[in-house]
């Protein structure tokens, strides 16, 4: 069984920054686009950031300028450097592995909360 574990979440301050790891074992992890997706209370879940097996990179509209994605492939991993965090970034961030022919894998999400 495929399995995507996220880690890093937690409470932070307006202003503040967190960086989300994803693990990604049991893939060719070299082989898989990478992304992380994020969902608000209420909200639908919408694209924050992806990075291609070329590390070619992709940002929502919201979070350009502030939020970096990273990869290393030795290590399987796949990074959320978030800064300049905002209330409305409050939601469970979730990673997902993507290749083309292939149902792509999620992790089960991590919380991240940004209030004063």
């Amino acid at each position: 069984q495929v399995q995507l574990v996220e880690s890093g979440g937690g409470l932070v301050q307006p202003g503040g920054s967190l960086r989300l790891s994803c693990v990604a074992p049991r893939i060719t992890f070299r082989l898989y686009d990478m992304g992380w997706y994020r969902q608000g209370p209420g909200k639908q879940r919408e694209l924050v950031a992806l990075i291609g097996r070329d590390d070619s990179t992709d940002y929502g509209d919201s979070v350009k300028g502030r939020f970096t994605i990273s990869r290393d492939n030795a290590k399987k991993m796949v990074y959320l450097q978030m800064s300049s965090l905002k209330p409305e970034d409050t939601a469970v961030y979730y990673c997902t592995a993507m290749r083309a022919g292939v149902s792509p894998f999620w992790g089960q999400g991590t919380q991240v909360t940004v209030s004063s």
